[in-house]
């Protein structure tokens, strides 16, 4: 172990920032062990990737058989009937009764970048609004749209032009929906004009913000500003997508739909694999070769998302991620007297976090956050901090978790946060 730590020091860069100091040997749907030994329940799952877990066999089972056949070809050169496929059964499922195309891509950042081309290209506009909190990645442009200085942005400036951004709604931060939209209006008076807008991007529950779900009447209102000035809304749903929220898009909890939605992390099981899918029209406005990428569906990625698809269904994912969520919300919440930091209980299916706030305060407590975290990984529990202030943690585990090593889980959260 040392030898190891030793060389990741001396081969590469500090900038890459690693909670663990240990080295995964191998892993299996919720449970992690390092080269050592020692077990390790996921609450993690690689960043919200692992939503059907770690080496699912129906996931093996896909690329392995495509390894067989082919690893790439690049899409654009010859081209391959998995990524026709796939892309039909997202223009499906997703949101809406319109006409819908699917475009692939790497990671979740490039299906950012190409969701904000394909507005550019749609509307002739160069402007583009985010939120305070938000997390689109870590590219030049989505460091931009990203709402969080630290770690993201320190130091990485100057940042693409024409990014404007305004307050998500917190109810405990005490910021409403009323205050949002009307730092939405103020914007159109004081900095941009609304028809130089292309378009306003949003997470329906923000990732690495907190995990704060869009309020309903928000998403409402801000589809109808959409609408009246002819700007795109952009669901980003990186994070929150592929049944995590207790529906397979999260943007099925709204009665609106977004004209794009961007995807990645769980779409394919722990492979690079991220997609846009938008109303046809739109996803046309691009010119052709004005989309794409070497790697951009490659066909191992392809693969195993369609298993992903398969095991999202066949295990009814969507309704266990349901299920597990209220468990975990209600094992939070009971914990509250016990644990008087505990300021706030929130979330969407299995897309859960808990804030923490000192005793008495109104002051985030991003101190009690690490203790919880760092107790939690010395009992064998890997959690994951997020928000603002550092001051929430977040549950990512796989929605293939099994009962008892759920059971067992919720046993150490609860032991870290009496702690």
């Amino acid at each position: 172990m040392s030898d190891l730590l030793k060389r990741k020091a001396e081969a590469t860069p500090r900038g890459v920032g690693v909670m663990c100091n240990f080295f995964i040997d191998h892993a299996k749907n919720s449970e992690i062990w390092d080269t050592e030994g020692n077990r390790y329940i996921d609450f993690a799952g690689g960043i919200g990737v692992l939503n059907t877990g770690h080496l699912h066999p129906k996931v093996q089972a896909a690329v392995a058989a495509q390894l067989q056949k082919f690893s790439h070809s690049c899409y654009q050169v010859v081209p391959y009937e998995s990524y026709i496929s796939l892309a039909e059964k997202i223009n499906k499922k997703a949101p809406g009764n319109h006409a819908k195309k699917t475009a692939f891509f790497s990671t979740g950042a490039e299906a950012v970048e190409n969701a904000i081309k394909i507005a550019h290209s749609a509307t002739g506009r160069p402007a583009i609004i985010a939120f305070g909190g938000a997390f689109h990645g870590r590219t030049s442009l989505t460091m931009a749209l990203t709402g969080k200085v630290v770690p993201y942005k320190v130091g990485f400036g100057p940042f693409p032009g024409d990014i404007f951004r305004i307050p998500f709604p917190n109810a405990l931060h005490n910021i409403s929906v009323e205050d949002s939209l009307d730092s939405l209006e103020k914007l159109f008076k004081y900095d941009v004009e609304a028809t130089r807008v292309a378009a306003i991007i949003v997470e329906p529950v923000q990732g690495e913000g907190g995990f704060n779900p869009a309020p309903l009447e928000f998403m409402r209102k801000l589809r109808a500003v959409c609408d009246q000035h002819g700007i795109l809304l952009i669901a980003d749903e990186v994070q929150a997508g592929f049944a995590r929220t207790g529906k397979f898009f999260a943007m099925e909890h709204f009665d609106v739909q977004a004209d794009l939605i961007t995807m990645a992390k769980s779409l394919a099981g722990g492979f690079p694999l991220s997609a846009v899918v938008g109303r046809a029209e739109i996803m046309d406005a691009p010119a052709p070769g004005g989309l794409g990428g070497t790697y951009a569906g490659n066909p191992l990625a392809l693969a195993a998302a369609e298993a992903v698809f398969d095991v999202i269904e066949e295990e009814q994912l969507v309704a266990r991620a349901q299920n597990l969520g209220d468990r975990l919300q209600e094992k939070l919440r009971s914990l509250k007297s016990a644990v008087p930091q505990i300021a706030d209980v929130r979330g969407l299916g299995a897309m859960v976090a808990v804030e923490f706030m000192k005793p008495g305060t109104h002051e985030p407590d991003a101190e009690f956050a690490k203790k919880v975290q760092t107790v939690a990984l010395g009992k064998g529990l890997l959690l994951l901090t997020c928000g603002s202030y550092y001051n929430v943690v977040r549950f990512l585990f796989p929605l293939t978790i099994e009962d008892t090593v759920f059971e067992e889980a919720l046993g150490i959260l609860e032991a870290a946060l009496k702690a």
